[in-house]
């Protein structure tokens, strides 16, 4: 396994498990109390600030523990990161113009927001998911 699949492997793994603790926290409080009461701005500016924290000691440690392979990247590297990166704008730009309907629906704030971080959550994950698959089956 290359470094850079290694790395999709735990962006993949962080962008799932991190959003999976936020959104149980935020929607547990949703049923006990309205949307508009819901305190969920600290519980997701924490959850962005751990998901980089996790994210950027994980690649830390991956580089320590493989230090010949964090510096290789050849030309294939690139071609896969870039057709994920790809993949995952798709998925954004479709949870934007979500977040955009909602916007324009006069929704809570709530909602706009939430949908939001899952569409960068999404992003996240098809990108890493599609790179992955194209480190296992090729372009």
């Amino acid at each position: 396994m290359s470094f850079e699949e290694k790395r999709a492997w735990i962006y993949a793994l962080v962008a799932a498990g991190v959003p999976l603790v936020y959104f149980a926290t935020v929607l547990g409080q949703a049923q006990a109390v309205g949307v508009a009461e819901v305190a969920y701005v600290r519980p997701m500016l924490t959850a962005i600030g751990v998901a980089v924290a996790v994210n950027v000691v994980a690649h830390i440690v991956a580089g320590i523990v493989s230090p010949g392979e964090a510096d290789r990247k050849d030309e294939r590297d690139a071609d896969i990161h870039r057709y994920g990166q790809r993949a995952g704008y798709y998925v954004l730009a479709a949870g934007a113009v979500v977040a955009l309907g909602l916007t324009l629906a006069d929704y809570e704030n709530f909602w706009i927001a939430n949908a939001l971080y899952l569409a960068f959550v999404l992003d996240a994950l098809t990108s890493s998911v599609t790179k992955i698959v194209a480190y296992r089956r090729g372009l």
